[in-house]
């Protein structure tokens, strides 16, 4: 079993930056596959961001250039800089973590608040 804790959100005003962050515990994180998911109100739920150990990481198109993705496997932990934030990027962020190879997410954290706003 797996569990994720995230924190970093908040409000901040637009153009400006958030470093997301989500810890994991267990001893097989590195094995892990870690996505950052988010719900914007009234919205579905989206992948923005995933990371495998060493593989390049992937993004939604509309964050690449904006938001980079990283995980420290020392740490257990994988970040979310978020740099030139835009009111659409409002949202709650889930961190997730799958099996490699699998196609579905098996873990989530509890979400944080991402609000961008003047």
């Amino acid at each position: 079993q797996v569990q994720l804790v995230e924190s970093g959100g908040g409000l901040v005003q637009p153009g400006g930056s958030l470093r997301l962050s989500c810890a994991a515990s267990g001893s097989i994180f590195s094995t892990l596959t870690m996505g950052w998911y988010r719900q914007p109100p009234g919205k579905q739920r989206e992948l923005v961001a995933s990371i495998h150990t060493g593989y390049a990481p992937a993004y939604k198109d509309s964050v690449k250039g904006r938001f980079t993705i990283s995980r420290d496997n020392a740490k257990n932990t994988v970040y979310l800089q978020m740099n030139s934030l835009k009111p659409e990027d409002t949202a709650v962020y889930y961190c997730a973590a799958k099996l490699f190879p699998k196609r579905t997410y098996d873990y989530w954290g509890q979400g944080t608040q991402v609000t961008v706003s003047a």
